[in-house]
């Protein structure tokens, strides 16, 4: 009878060990982490998003991939804004065409002015997205901050990135490994609502093929015409389209119409139908029920964007708070 008391009190121990535990993990990240120690972070962010984009009206989708971007490699950690030598992780083939780190920048050189060694650089890219995206009218939402800056960069670490000519089975796969379902790759792939991509990410999708060459069969057959005119092949491959054919530079769910139709811009996007699972995702949003009652896309991005968030950060005393984003202290 004593032995069996004796269970039931270290099983109850172990469980209330585990649940402080669970506590303080969720407490190392927060919404409005600065709000004592550096009040005006979050506007001060805001407010540099905003002058950048006066004078580069693309900057909503820069800041929005290169948040993408840093968490995908080591956690969101900062660690794609060093710049330290060519084997940096920002210079990594992955990360081609990645930008918006002088805004990064700007972001942090104020910050350091007011609340020196606080706010780090990965929260500030974190928040740059979020500000990014009300600007393309996209949805309004919280940032958990409190993230520390990582203290390695590799073009080595950026070799697994996904990519635009990847098999929907390999991009559920390197989701799965950041423990992003089929739902957050459909939406984190409705980012592409805004922004550009070049002529170079659609060479062999539109005159090599694979298997047997030509262009990709899943593209209709009223939108080839218009992609192989811009595009043209042996032309200039640096031509820039907009991704979201139609609508790409406010943020909404035409994107996966498109994607529903045949004109999804890139392969990646396109393959989102391949597949049983992330097709249903994509359909769920074009029900009878939708828009009143059915999913909400707006809001349904906001919970993967900020998940994507979270994945592998550095809290407490892990890493460090750079004094600059692209260099270790």
């Amino acid at each position: 009878m004593v032995s069996k008391l004796m269970q039931v009190i270290m099983a109850l121990v172990l469980i209330l060990i585990f649940s402080v535990f669970i506590g303080v993990s969720q407490a190392q990240m927060r919404v409005g982490f600065y709000s004592e120690t550096c009040p005006d972070a979050e506007s001060t962010v805001r407010q540099t998003v905003q002058d950048a984009a006066l004078s580069n009206p693309n900057i909503p989708a820069v800041l929005l991939r290169l948040h993408f971007h840093d968490c995908f490699v080591q956690g969101c950690d900062g660690s794609i804004l060093i710049d330290n030598g060519p084997d940096a992780e920002k210079h990594a083939f992955g990360h081609q065409g990645v930008g918006g780190y002088e805004v990064i920048e700007m972001a942090k050189a104020k910050l350091e002015s007011q609340c020196p060694g606080v706010v780090s650089c990965a929260d500030i890219v974190a928040l740059a997205a979020r500000d990014a995206l009300a600007l393309a009218n996209g949805p309004a939402y919280q940032v958990p901050t409190g993230r520390r800056d990582g203290l390695v960069s590799s073009t080595s670490l950026a070799a697994d990135m996904p990519d635009v000519s990847d098999s929907i089975q390999k991009l559920k796969s390197k989701f799965f490994d950041k423990s992003l379902s089929e739902k957050d790759l459909v939406l984190l792939s409705g980012a592409h609502s805004i922004g550009t991509t070049a002529c170079f990410f659609m060479t062999d999708r539109l005159y090599n093929f694979l298997p047997g060459g030509g262009s990709d069969p899943s593209i209709s057959s009223k939108f080839l015409p218009e992609l192989k005119a811009k595009c043209p092949q042996n032309g200039d491959v640096n031509v820039r389209l907009p991704i979201d054919h139609g609508s790409g530079e406010t943020f909404d769910i035409n994107i996966l119409e498109n994607i529903r139709s045949g004109f999804a811009v890139l392969q990646s996007d396109a393959s989102l139908t391949q597949d049983k699972a992330t097709k249903n995702v994509v359909d769920s949003y074009f029900g009878p029920l939708n828009p009143l009652f059915g999913p909400s896309f707006n809001d349904d991005f906001v919970e993967s964007i900020v998940k994507m968030g979270q994945i592998g950060v550095l809290t407490d005393s892990q890493g460090e708070i750079r004094r600059a984003c692209g260099a270790f202290n």
